[in-house]
This record gives structure tokens, sequence and C-alpha cells, in this order.
């Protein structure tokens, strides 16, 4: 009987060693959802309180610029009632000139190279899904 009962013991020793090696897993498991919970609350406060500051830039707008080299521009930027030319490029921005902003402000272009193209290409696209839908439906039938 002794052999029987230290068997028994063995398993019960087993066992609850496995039970302490889950609770430790469930500890952990637990800690690092509470560390993700914190992160993810903090982020959304955060993003709320952003939302109730001013916004930076808010009377900044950009009314053209052009590339004068690989990685050199020349912009031209509104801030209230100034226009400021500056060179953009390499990590540096200078103001090369300012002046008063015009009364009568420039017309925003309305098609700019790429909007033509996005233009065309949701045509194409279009024209191609109704070249589809008059496509016979069934796909074993032969055009």
């Amino acid at each position: 009987m002794s052999v029987m009962q230290s068997g028994s013991l063995d398993a019960l020793g087993n066992g609850g060693e496995a039970l302490i090696g889950m609770a430790v897993l469930g500890k952990t498991a637990a800690a690092l959802a509470l560390v993700i919970a914190i992160i993810l609350i903090c982020t959304a406060l955060l993003k709320r309180w952003s939302n109730h500051t001013t916004r930076h830039g808010a009377n900044l707008r950009i009314v053209g610029s052009t590339a004068v080299g690989n990685r050199e521009r020349i912009v031209i930027v509104e801030v209230e009632d100034t226009w400021l030319v500056v060179g953009v490029g390499s990590g540096r921005i200078t103001k090369l000139h300012e002046r008063p902003a015009p009364e009568e402000r420039p017309p925003t272009p309305s098609a700019t190279p790429s909007s033509r193209f996005s233009r065309r290409l949701s045509k194409a696209l279009a024209a191609g899904r109704r070249l589809d839908s008059s496509a016979p439906t069934d796909p074993h039938q032969t055009p």
C-alpha cells in the first residue's frame, strides 16, 4: 500500500507544480493585458486632449511651389496677410523674399496634371465596369 500511496502523492505533487506554473502564466498574461490597456487608454486620452488644443499651421497656406533641383524647391507660403518666398532643400529652409498678400487671391488650379490623370483613370475604370456588366454572367458560356 505504501507504493500506491507514494505514487498518488507524486501525481498530486506534479499536478500542483502544473497548477503553480499555470498561475504564474495567468498572472503574466494579466499583467501584459493591463499594460496594453493602459497604453490604449493613454492614446485615447491624448487624441481627445490634442483635439481641444489649437491647431498649429491653421493660418498657414501654400500658395505655390516649383522644383529647382533634385531636392530643392521654391515655395510661396501665405501667413495671415503676408506671402513668404522660401527656399526648401537638404534640411534647410531659407527666406528669400517677403511681400504683402495681394487683395485678389489667385485661383486654385482645378485641373492639375495629376487630377486630369485621375479623372481619365476613373472614366476608363467605369467604362471597363460597364463592359464587364454587359458580359454574360454564365462562366461556362463561351463568348
